[in-house]
């Protein structure tokens, strides 16, 4: 109550100085006005500093208070790793443009407010701002390599956005010497005399040791690696196997024939399959770990899994939202060991429509651990995998049968399918990378993901119409402009899409990709097309998700490594036992737009940590193979250089300054690069020889040049010889 009434007052006080009838007012007299009672003063004083703190209001010299004579947006400030940066303001689809001079002070990351110079710059210029306060600092910890001398030490930080180095004292880093890794936080900020200062709060190991490079990135973004003593202790209390005669009143269904279908390295294996006949319908059984069975809410276990969001895999090892104890344990759905599931048990016709369904929490014992690549021999007739498991190949053939139906259903309706190869890459016992190639999906791994995204929606779809409170997985249309790029992008290409910006349609998106579909530029217009498209996200609104063409959808698969499906699991138990009152709704309409927030951010750190982690080993693979001349295909271009991707997925640069033979500039009305003098065009998707020209580990960028008039060679046979050394 007290809130309220603050806020009412501080609009009250906000309205007062932005009326056209105002003369600028010390602060007494602004109370005078407004009679402000003796023992409200206080609180008065402090509304109006509010205002001026967040930038709705400003004082002059003699101490008046004003309205802001420029506009003022409070925003995330980014910076650059040339020295200027972008305040991204919410609801704002561009970012302003912050020049050197106007940064303030201000590092990468930071809240800040933003004095807006140039609304509407013209000339395809960016909107420009000048940042006038730091709210709030958005690093606080920073991980780099510590430069000693005989007095002090300097942390050089491995993120180029941080353009400082931070001091060190002498007592800090007594113990240490040069090359090592350590993670600092930050004392003082500086100033424009004087540098950052921090203290080491951890030492990670030298610079060369193994696997290092990785524990380095994987602290920069906070990223948590070990539980606290209140989490083990919770998990100490978890039983390790399950006594089956406890839960006599759950479905028993051990009788079930049960696959899980994972890769060769999963160890936490959070769904299990089932599949028969039922007349001329087929049964589908989509049984996911109840992790909510021994992940309660509000305890140690379910903090940390909150606050890690989502278990983050990366080329060397596997940083779990849940302990290894659970994950790979009595959560995980291991051959041969009764388990406790909640299970989506699905009656689908022919045309792959859900008829029927029924959500139960389960006993269950899964019969065989089986991976992609078996599943993939068995469906390509593979004999001895066919042996192998005779009793189960009628069912994995069933199983194609029904993938490939709900396949078609949803590609009826519009659902956009982006196939692009992963990245595997292999490490030795040292954590060096020996391999580098393109995982493409086979049909067992599309076997599960339709799947799963039929049980997902199902789920979705029950809860939508229950109209209780609930998490879904939403993605927005794609932004105006960015459609409108890519329609002139695709002219280019001789593609004209009749697509209304406003009303943009999945099935459009999904022709296109269908029209490009074998061609060079495939794999290009793919990738620029998905660029296009928002990021999907965690909401507590049930609206459309446009990649797959649906108005239901939620992540239920998944509690082991993701958060939101560990939260739906106890909303749908507490409905399946009837527990579901208006005060328990109450407190999941509370604490969901919370958990959304969280989950989303906490995804997006996970996705950039495996990608940072992806570049890194990618330049340390090349740089043992520089001066070799390899074959790729033009996958980005920009004012600066060209972009090459490697048929091993390993993009690399050609800067402009050394493209061969003339000047180069970039047009980018049709996206290609063009020579001043010789119109040489160089464009997306064209097919170039380059030699592997350097590699920079701490951007983890490759540098290629453009080779031309060389003789023909066999491109492969260069990546053999390379990886025989």
């Amino acid at each position: 109550m007290a809130d309220k009434k603050r806020l009412e007052r501080k609009k009250k006080i906000r309205a007062l100085i932005y009326d056209k009838h105002y003369q600028p007012m010390k602060q007494k007299e602004i109370g005078y006005l407004m009679q402000v009672d003796p023992d409200e003063r206080e609180e008065f004083v402090s509304i109006l500093n509010e205002l001026v703190d967040e930038g709705s209001i400003e004082v002059t010299k003699r101490g008046k208070y004003k309205p802001m004579e420029k506009e003022v947006l409070k925003g995330t400030f980014t910076c650059t790793q040339k020295g200027f940066g972008f305040v991204s303001v919410e609801g704002k689809s561009e970012d302003y443009y912050i020049h050197e001079r106007n940064m303030n002070g201000a590092f990468h990351e930071d809240t800040v407010l933003m004095e807006v110079l140039d609304e509407s710059p013209g000339n395809g210029r960016r909107k420009e701002g000048k940042i006038i306060k730091i709210l709030e600092r958005g690093m606080t910890t920073i991980v780099g390599t510590l430069d000693k001398n005989q007095n002090f030490g300097f942390v050089i930080p491995d993120n180029q956005r941080f353009d400082s180095d931070i001091f060190v004292p002498k007592e800090q880093c007594n113990h240490l010497t040069s090359g090592f890794k350590v993670l600092v936080k930050i004392t003082n900020y500086g100033d424009e005399r004087h540098s950052p200062e921090g203290k080491i709060v951890e030492v990670l190991g030298h610079k060369d040791d193994p696997r290092v490079d990785i524990l380095s990135i994987v602290k920069a973004y906070n990223i948590p690696t070990q539980f606290d003593e209140k989490v083990k202790n919770q998990v100490d209390t978890i039983p390790s196997e399950v006594d089956a005669s406890l839960y006599s009143q759950r479905k028993d269904i051990r009788d079930w024939p049960m696959v899980t279908i994972d890769g060769e390295d999963a160890k936490d294996l959070d769904d299990a399959i089932t599949l028969t006949r039922k007349g001329d319908h087929y049964l589908l059984g989509v049984h996911i770990a109840d992790v909510s069975e021994y992940v309660t809410e509000y305890s140690p276990l379910d903090k940390e899994a909150l606050k890690r969001g989502t278990s983050v895999y990366l080329v060397d090892r596997v940083i779990p939202m849940l302990p290894h104890q659970l994950s790979n344990g009595i959560c995980s759905l291991n051959a041969g060991y009764d388990r406790l599931a909640l299970s989506c048990i699905m009656e689908i016709d022919a045309q792959g429509k859900v008829l029927d369904h029924e959500i139960a929490e389960t006993l269950i014992r899964v019969n065989e651990r089986m991976t992609y690549t078996s599943v993939a021999k068995i469906l390509d007739g593979d004999e001895e995998e066919r042996n192998r498991y005779e009793t189960l190949v009628p069912m994995f053939e069933l199983m194609r049968e029904l993938s490939d139906i709900l396949r078609k259903r949803r590609y009826a309706r519009g659902s956009i399918d982006f196939d692009f190869p992963e990245s595997k890459i292999i490490l030795d016992e040292k954590g060096r990378p020996i391999d580098v190639f393109p995982q493409v999906r086979n049909a067992a791994t599309k076997i599960i993901e339709d799947f799963m995204l039929c049980a997902n929606e199902t789920i979705a779809e029950d809860f939508y119409w229950r109209e209780v409170p609930f998490l879904y997985r939403t993605h927005d249309n794609p932004d105006g402009e960015k459609v409108d790029k890519l329609q002139a992008f695709l002219q280019n290409f001789g593609i004209y899409l009749k697509i209304n910006r406003d009303e943009l349609h999945p099935k459009e998106v999904q022709k296109l990709l269908t029209k490009v579909e074998g061609t060079p530029e495939e794999s290009l217009i793919s990738r620029l097309t998905l660029r296009s498209m928002k990021q999907a996200k965690y909401t507590v609104q049930c609206s459309m998700h446009f990649g797959l063409s649906t108005r239901y959808y939620c992540h239920f698969t998944s509690p082991i490594r993701r958060y939101p499906d560990l939260q739906i699991h106890r909303i749908i138990k507490e409905n399946l036992h009837g527990k579901f009152t208006t005060k328990r709704a109450e407190h999941y309409d509370a604490i969901l737009p919370k958990v959304a927030e969280q989950t989303s951010k906490t995804e997006r750190r996970a996705d950039e940590v495996e990608r940072e982690v992806e570049k890194l080993k990618k330049a340390e693979y090349m740089k043992r193979r520089i001066g070799e001349i390899h074959e790729g295909i033009i996958s980005s271009i920009t004012s600066w250089g060209v972009y090459v991707e490697l048929p091993n997925t390993v993009e690399g640069m050609i800067h402009v300054s050394k493209l061969p033979g003339d000047y180069y500039y970039y047009d980018e009305e049709t996206y290609s690069m063009i020579g001043e003098h010789t119109n040489r065009q160089l464009k997306l998707g064209e097919h170039v020889k380059i030699k592997v020209a350097g590699v920079d580990m701490l951007l983890k960028t490759i540098d290629f040049d453009l080779v031309e008039g060389e003789e023909d060679y066999d491109g492969q046979d260069e990546w053999n010889k390379t990886d025989s050394k």
